[in-house]
């Protein structure tokens, strides 16, 4: 029926049979077409000739908590396309305002009006944006309780119910090739929801999961915020003196089960300090050379770079244009979205309270079976992105690779994009690779959107990423 019905498609330039309009009424019943959730237009944007849906979806049985999603349909061919989702990180952040309005959606605000992304991921599949767990953006749990000692595992049901919903509501893409993206603390969503729709998929099979990519991921906590160190002394950041003290009196991991433990000590303290002040406030931790920022993407990051001072932290972005068009009210009528239990829209949640300690949980082994159970697996990282390293990432794919005993398919190599270097890639097997992407920060397509786009298409296509000038 997927080739019978598209929303996109008026019914009257589709020649049926009298059975096939009985299945067309019958999907309309079933609110295939989501006349409710489509958006007609947003507010100045530029033409387009894809749909736009957003909306909620309950993932309780009492009707108390929803997710707020942004779906864009793929700009040609759509009834071909993959479907994607997109989570971003935090944890509580917005794949929203992050993800979509600033990194790999369609659009980009710029003052009163959106403009177009030229890179924009709905070029190669469906993609859906969700504002996940409840308390993030516009999603929302009418039971404020909720919203204390949110953790991983509930993140992930309700990510895996929100999908099955989804799915019901739009059936033209069940059976749909399925992959999930996303990055940072996506690490940890985006494996372990792989995990339970897995498990899920045992008896009731509805998800057609074929991979899923990790942009500088937090997989393993150790291994991750340790290299933190090392790339702060190979890039110039801090002196020998400190990196010796970072890495023997107090490491990064150490600090950071401190800090969120409430036990700081004096120690950790000292040393935070001292790296804090070679690396200097001015110097953005997310892409060592920037020289610019946009609060929107870096938010996601703060929660992964805890602060024990107050007013530390500088911000050169005098204004925000994520955030002012997410609280325009005719941009909210546009997507269908509400404010619950906040004033305003933000890039990540001021409700939410995360267990933070779940950082110390490590995804790197659920990668593995996901690997095993035949789930394509790639883990991209921006090599500017000091916060989670490229190294501490690479580290932990070989390391898999290894215990799961896949041989090298692809050597360590460069990979291009056009004519230019887009950065170095290693394939193991046929189903885990890890690729950097050159000049990229921990948010890779809003620094790099060409590069992570040349990325996207490979992966989504299973094909080594370009070896040659194009």
């Amino acid at each position: 029926m997927q080739a019978l019905v598209s929303c996109n498609r008026p019914l009257a330039m589709v020649v049926v049979s009298s059975l096939q309009l009985l299945l067309i009424a019958a999907l309309f019943h079933l609110g295939s077409c989501n006349g409710g959730d489509r958006i007609t237009r947003l507010p100045g944007q530029p033409e387009v000739s894809f749909g736009q849906y957003a909306g909620y979806i309950g993932v309780d049985d009492k009707g108390k908590r929803a997710l707020f999603y942004y779906f864009v349909e793929a700009e040609l061919d759509p009834a071909t396309k993959p479907l994607v989702l997109w989570l971003n990180g935090g944890p509580g952040c917005s794949s929203l305002g992050v993800g979509a309005f600033s990194e790999n959606g369609p659009f980009r605000p710029s003052g009163q009006v959106l403009v177009k992304n030229e890179y924009s991921w709905n070029k190669e599949a469906n993609v859906i944006y969700l504002e996940t767990p409840a308390g993030v953006g516009y999603s929302y749990s009418s039971d404020a309780a909720y919203y204390q000692g949110v953790d991983d595992k509930m993140t992930a049901m309700d990510n895996m119910v929100f999908l099955q919903r989804w799915l019901e509501k739009f059936p033209q893409y069940k059976g749909r090739e399925l992959y999930i993206s996303g990055e940072s603390y996506a690490g940890h969503y985006i494996p372990q929801l792989a995990e339970v729709m897995v498990e899920f998929n045992k008896k009731n099979k509805i998800f057609n999961l074929k991979g899923i990519a990790l942009g500088n991921p937090v997989l393993e906590f150790t291994t991750d915020f340790n290299s933190r160190a090392e790339y702060f002394w190979s890039h110039g950041l801090i002196s020998d003196s400190t990196y010796r003290i970072f890495t023997s009196v107090c490491n990064y991991s150490r600090y950071v089960t401190e800090y969120y433990g409430g036990s700081l000590t004096p120690l950790c303290t000292r040393v935070m300090n001292q790296v804090t002040r070679e690396t200097s406030r001015f110097v953005d931790k997310y892409d060592v050379t920037l020289d610019v920022c946009l609060s929107s993407v870096l938010s996601q990051s703060k929660i992964l770079t805890p602060h024990q001072q107050a007013g530390q932290r500088i911000d050169v972005c005098v204004e925000d244009e994520t955030v002012n068009y997410l609280n325009r009210k005719d941009v909210q009528e546009a997507l269908h979205a509400k404010l619950i239990g906040v004033k305003n829209w933000a890039v990540c949640s001021s409700v939410l309270e995360y267990e933070l300690l779940n950082l110390q949980i490590p995804t790197i082994n659920i990668v593995g079976s996901l690997v095993k159970s035949g789930i394509r697996v790639l883990v991209y990282s921006g090599d500017q992105d000091s916060v989670i390293p490229l190294t501490g990432s690479r580290t932990l794919v070989q390391n898999l690779a290894r215990n799961l005993g896949l041989k090298t398919t692809v050597p360590y190599r460069v990979w291009f994009e056009g004519q230019q270097v887009g950065g170095w890639t290693q394939v193991y097997g046929d189903m885990l690779s890890f690729a950097t992407i050159r000049g990229a920060s921990h948010e890779a397509p809003f620094s790099q959107p060409e590069r992570s786009l040349v990325l996207f298409r490979a992966f989504l296509q299973g094909r080594p990423l370009p070896e040659t000038f194009s």
